[in-house]
């Protein structure tokens, strides 16, 4: 799951260092890729330190319980099915692509159905102490936080996931998410056909998207 959709699960939580610890896993990935960390394995007396551990432990398991539904098997299939002929010449592997597309969509329908504030999602990350975030990559592994820290303030300040809100924009973070790994991964006609897609099939997950995280849910 996406960022915002791993917040839904803590939503109404007033403790900021869980909500970072719930996305503290994709936040490093997105800085550096070859980052791998294990903090799930252990234990800090400082509590914002425990409360961040108890988060990732959570981003764990709810990837775990996703990656592994039905719902996750047969959406993301039909995706990589729809999006094939979108980006026929494209190097990008159509199952990734089917991946990424169905977990920005979900993160699209909790925006504009209402059922999560990106607004509090930023806040809760704003009131994080760097020195206690510190401290957290440090005890986990992570020595030189240089670069995750840039990546950081770079994500709190652009506010990028409120574009989210657009289905058009979808197309734009797939090729974002995409051009980590390849250079050039669509052309303008593919972004065109790309955006039909998820567009039609957003619509079409609108009156149900909410099966997966109840089913989630009710696991947790």
């Amino acid at each position: 799951m996406n960022f915002l959709s791993h917040y839904y699960f803590d939503r109404d939580t007033t403790n900021c260092y869980h909500t970072l610890g719930t996305v503290l896993p994709d936040l490093l990935k997105n800085a550096d890729k070859s980052i791998i960390l294990h903090p799930e394995k252990l234990q800090h007396s400082d509590p914002a330190i425990s409360d961040m551990i108890a988060g990732w432990k959570k981003h764990l398991e709810v990837d775990r319980y996703f990656h592994t539904s039905d719902f996750f098997v047969c959406r993301s299939s039909e995706l990589r099915k729809l999006l094939t002929p979108a980006v026929e010449g494209s190097p990008v592997k159509p199952f990734f692509l089917g991946h990424i597309a169905l977990e920005l969509i979900l993160d699209n329908l909790l925006i504009t159905t209402g059922k999560i504030s990106v607004d509090d999602f930023y806040n809760h990350l704003e009131g994080c102490n760097s020195d206690r975030i510190k401290e957290f990559l440090n005890f986990s592994g992570l020595q030189d936080t240089d670069r995750f820290f840039r990546f950081f303030e770079k994500f709190k300040s652009n506010r990028y996931l409120e574009t989210y809100a657009e289905t058009n924009q979808i197309s734009y973070a797939l090729k974002r998410i995409c051009m980590r790994v390849w250079d050039d991964p669509f052309t303008p006609e593919h972004e065109i056909e790309m955006t039909k897609v998820v567009a039609a099939y957003r619509g079409e997950m609108q009156h149900n998207f909410m099966s997966i995280f109840n089913e989630i849910a009710i696991k947790l």
